[in-house]
């Protein structure tokens, strides 16, 4: 059991932010794309660079299991910003599905920010 609860919190991290790293590089592969959608959203483009690097070192940063509290809270409240901005349309079951998720990601964050990394992780090593 106890080999099983130190496999969950590196498992769990890598879960939780991996959709952050492939979300971040998909919108440097589709930077004007992403730039427009976020305008029309009524969301400034040039902010598209501070959520490319927010999305990828953030994830990978609770991945590492690196100031995972510091990230997670500022994940959380990033993915619930999101949910509000891109997915509140809940006439559309699909945005009301996306808007759900990212309350469950939300969620996920914040026992992050409650439990700290766990096993494997920088934070432990370092005492953290």
């Amino acid at each position: 059991m106890n080999t099983f609860r130190k496999l969950a919190a590196p498992t769990g991290r890598t879960l939780i932010a991996l959709i952050f790293v492939v979300s971040g590089i998909g919108k440097i592969s589709n930077y004007a794309g992403t730039q427009g959608y976020m305008e029309a959203m009524g969301v400034p483009g040039i902010l598209l660079p501070l959520v490319i690097a927010l999305e990828i070192l953030g994830g990978l940063a609770i991945i590492v299991g690196w100031h995972t509290r510091f990230v997670a809270f500022l994940l959380a409240g990033f993915t619930l910003l999101s949910a509000m901005l891109f997915h509140a349309d809940f006439s559309d079951q699909m945005q009301m599905v996306m808007f759900m998720k990212n309350l469950a990601l939300s969620g996920a964050f914040l026992v992050l920010v409650a439990q700290g990394a766990g096993a494997f992780s920088i934070d432990n090593r370092n005492g953290g």
